[in-house]
């Protein structure tokens, strides 16, 4: 698509460097297909003085060369310098360039020393000069050790780190030209999630089962392959990983059931599941009462809802898709397609809760579950309320027998509000296809319960 959505936060932050007289080194990292690339080329536009050069798996001297080229254009003295970085940086720096180094761990890969010269630059060589470096990086691991963690040459020199995450719901449904129903919204969200690269992909169908089958589902599909390939390019013992992410997909979301269905040792599985979630690629979340880093109830879930749809409906089924031909989307995944995008609907709730409620100031939003009990959207305010949602994604009217056995797991929720005293909890129910008879009066009977379709919650993320 043309038009840029979104990032106009990151936007500001990098202009705003460009405009500064003073030194500025700008680290953007994140997962490949999230657009950090194209957010760059947009904060430039417009910009004089500028050397873009994206970096290849290429020799030492053949980097040097082709950014030496590069830069010649804009500076051509930049030629009558030695092929050298720390030479060639230098010079461009007392021209006070903004200059982007892209897949900078490329780079790094072929000369170690680079981020120490650039250390050595911004503590030492640029009292008189106002140059912005913008390093950008797929590989999360050597972007930490380069310039973000404690021990890295660059570590507290950027004035700008961004980590490029998802768009959110809103920012996602603004790539597709054709009109959807809050209904396919929400599908399309649940396979394509908020990554660039796959809403562009997919923007150019006219409906839900045509997005899928001709980007994923296809064996000539654009996106077929693709979770594959991002893996591949940044993990080096792929097939655990596999093992791990298709576990987590098919539904094993705490350690002993991921254990299990991967085949891989408990003890052993602290390390994979730690890189997977350094590479962004999978999130361990706890219960909303509870601390991340003490507690021990925490579930794993993949971050990306295409990785998730990949594993639990494309990896491994070799022609499957095409031998069903123009049938495959309405036979193999339609049917399961309702259960598989329940907990993104979850999620999304969660997410339009401060707007569904602004009457509140809602401090925390999240999940809550212990042994048997489990509600699914929690809310808790500055007073003393407490918001409890459920949600169903199903063909059905939501019936009474939800809110009843919401308000049961509610009494088990252990939650004080911060001022003391008595809580008092507010019912929020979210449903697909609308609710029965015997929920709309109790709703009309009681102020407490609230029932939200999916057009009102659209709305609200929008």
């Amino acid at each position: 698509m043309d038009e840029f959505v979104d990032r106009e936060a990151e936007l500001a932050r990098l202009e705003e460097l460009y405009e500064s007289l003073n030194p500025e080194l700008a680290v953007i990292y994140g997962r490949r297909r999230l657009g950090k690339t194209e957010l760059v080329k947009q904060s430039l536009r417009g910009r004089e003085n500028t050397v873009v050069y994206q970096a290849r798996q290429k020799t030492k001297e053949l980097q040097l060369q082709q950014f030496a080229e590069i830069a010649a254009k804009e500076f051509p003295g930049v030629s009558r310098i030695q092929n050298d970085w720390e030479s060639l940086l230098g010079y461009l720096a007392e021209q006070d360039a903004i200059i982007v180094l892209d897949e900078f761990p490329y780079l790094i890969e072929e000369d170690a020393s680079l981020p120490s010269v650039l250390q050595a630059m911004y503590d030492y060589e640029l009292d008189d000069a106002a140059p912005t470096i913008v390093l950008i990086g797929s590989s999360i691991s050597m972007m930490e050790e380069a310039a973000l963690l404690g021990n890295s040459p660059l570590y507290g020199r950027a004035s700008v780190k961004l980590d490029v995450l998802q768009l959110p719901f809103s920012a996602a449904m603004q790539f597709f030209k054709h009109t959807y129903t809050p209904e396919e919204q929400v599908l399309l969200w649940s396979v394509f999630g908020g990554t660039p690269y796959y809403l562009e992909e997919a923007a150019t169908a006219t409906n839900l089962s045509e997005a899928v089958s001709e980007t994923i589902l296809a064996q000539h599909g654009s996106l077929h392959n693709d979770p594959d390939y991002v893996l591949r390019m940044e993990l080096t013992e792929p097939t655990r990983y596999f093992a791990i992410l298709e576990s987590i997909a098919g539904g094993a979301t705490v350690r002993n059931e991921i254990a299990q269905a991967s085949g891989i040792d408990n003890n052993q599985l602290s390390k994979y599941l730690n890189r997977l979630e350094r590479l962004r690629l999978i999130e361990r979340h706890v219960p909303i009462t509870e601390q991340k880093e003490r507690s021990r109830r925490g579930r794993y879930r993949i971050l990306d809802p295409l990785f998730r749809f990949w594993f639990r409906f494309v990896y491994g089924t070799g022609t499957r898709y095409d031998d069903f031909g123009d049938d495959a989307f309405a036979t193999l995944v339609e049917p399961e397609l309702a259960d598989f995008a329940s907990g993104e609907f979850e999620r999304l709730c969660q997410h339009a809760l401060r707007e569904l409620y602004p009457q509140y100031t809602i401090t925390d939003v999240g999940q809550w579950w212990f042994r048997e009990h489990e509600v699914d959207v929690v809310g808790f305010t500055a007073g003393d309320t407490l918001i409890a949602g459920e949600c169903k994604f199903q063909q059905s009217p939501l019936g009474y027998n939800a809110l009843a056995s919401l308000e049961d797991h509610v009494d088990e929720l252990r939650w004080t509000p911060p001022g003391g005293g008595e809580r008092s909890c507010e019912y929020a129910l979210f449903s697909r296809s609308g609710f029965k008879q015997s929920v709309t009066e109790a709703a009309s009977e009681r102020e407490n319960i609230r029932l939200i379709d999916l057009p009102e919650i659209v709305e609200k993320l929008e």
